[in-house]
């Protein structure tokens, strides 16, 4: 059994950093219901048309094993279905724009102080308080004031992660805190009003920066895929073209690189070399020596070399390198999930228990469950079609 079953998690929800969160909690086994405003859904379904002409690639990657209840919580009615339904959950978390989740009675400490067993979520760009407390908040822009842009790209050029880095980190934690406070309830019988911003999130994913800046008063260098404080740690090109990025994390690693890429032992001696200090000091130098014996060579043979040595290296792959890659495919971590648009291949979870194999649902289409989970909550007919009439479905 599903460490999540019998769970019922109901999420207000969109974008990307809450349904990132409450994917992984429906694939350990909760019923995750997403609530979306009918007509519309969670706007991250229009980002794009990517996924065979009908459904974005962010929602079809964030929302599998869900169920979809399409209501109008500003509607009276629909806010009294809203109401019975978080009445029997477990989970009720939410990442609406700021204020708008107090101003309906959904915000975290509101709903904990009417069901004190509740484990309730509120998501945010910048939180409760403080002067960015009313700022709308999106990825890039946490990038940016989190000072993750500023250490990103090249020394000529600034950039921001090529993926929803804030987003993805935010929706990490409030998995995790979920989980905790799951722990925490079954231990003591008490709830939780919990409250977790993209800005700490991605703040603390970028601690090595931070503290970097704190003692130095100065912010790692831009280094491209290179590293400011190791070296050699940069990608190289073979004599075949391709890009392989070799990392040396020690002295004891640069010493075997020496010997047994560069073919140079007495390099592992060298004072000018045989410390990560003074190869950072002679960076240049240091990459010009591993770049000259890489460009001579075909990657077969620098990959054969690295690996005798013991070295840790990558290709530098490009995302169609992604799809086929052999160790993915080699340990079955891609499934094919339904979806609006149709089968889907995507990646499997990334933690799964051998005993019980994990929650893999169809991507659910707008309003899908939503007359399904109304009549589970005692609505009969003529209360399905008084919500329709106020516009409540």
């Amino acid at each position: 059994m599903l460490p999540l079953a019998g769970m019922t998690v109901v999420s207000l929800e969109h974008a990307v950093a809450l349904p990132f969160a409450t994917r992984h909690l429906a694939e350990y086994g909760a019923r995750v219901i997403k609530i979306e405003r009918p007509g519309a859904g969670d706007f991250a379904r229009a980002y794009d048309d990517v996924v065979r002409g009908r459904m974005s690639a962010h929602f079809s990657w964030l929302n599998r094993s869900k169920e979809s209840f399409a209501v109008d919580i500003k509607v009276p009615s629909g806010r009294a279905a809203v109401e019975k339904l978080v009445a029997g959950a477990d989970v009720v978390a939410q990442n609406l724009s700021p204020g708008a989740a107090a101003r309906l009675g959904l915000d975290a400490a509101g709903l904990l102080e009417r069901y004190p067993r509740l484990v309730a979520v509120d998501l945010s760009g910048y939180g409760p308080s403080g002067p960015y407390a009313d700022r709308r908040a999106y990825d890039m822009l946490i990038q940016a004031e989190s000072g993750l842009v500023s250490v990103t790209g090249t020394p000529e050029h600034m950039a921001k992660a090529g993926f929803a880095a804030a987003d993805v980190a935010a929706g990490t934690y409030a998995a995790q805190a979920v989980l905790v406070a799951l722990l925490r309830r079954e231990r003591t019988g008490a709830g939780a009003a919990l409250s977790l911003t993209m800005l700490d999130a991605i703040t603390e994913w970028n601690g090595y920066a931070v503290q970097f800046a704190e003692h130095t008063g100065r912010a790692p260098a831009r280094a491209g895929v290179g590293h400011p404080s190791i070296a050699p740690y940069e990608a190289f090109t073979t004599g075949d073209g391709d890009s392989v990025l070799i990392g040396v994390q020690n002295d004891r690693e640069w010493a075997r690189l020496a010997a047994g890429l560069l073919r140079r032992p007495e390099l592992g001696e060298d004072p000018e070399f045989a410390t990560n200090r003074e190869r950072v000091r002679n960076r240049a130098r240091t990459d010009a020596l591993v770049a000259g014996v890489v460009g001579a060579l075909p990657t077969a043979e620098v990959t054969a070399r690295l690996d005798a040595a013991g070295i840790a290296y990558g290709r530098v792959n490009e995302m169609a390198d992604v799809l086929t890659h052999p160790q993915l495919a080699a340990r079955d971590r891609w499934v094919e999930i339904d979806s609006p648009a149709g089968p889907v291949r995507q990646l499997r979870p990334v933690v799964e228990f051998p005993d019980a194999p994990p929650r893999l649902e169809p991507v659910p289409g707008l309003g899908e469950h939503t007359e399904k989970i109304l009549t589970e909550l005692g609505y009969d007919g003529a209360e399905l079609s008084g919500l329709r009439a106020d516009g409540a479905i």
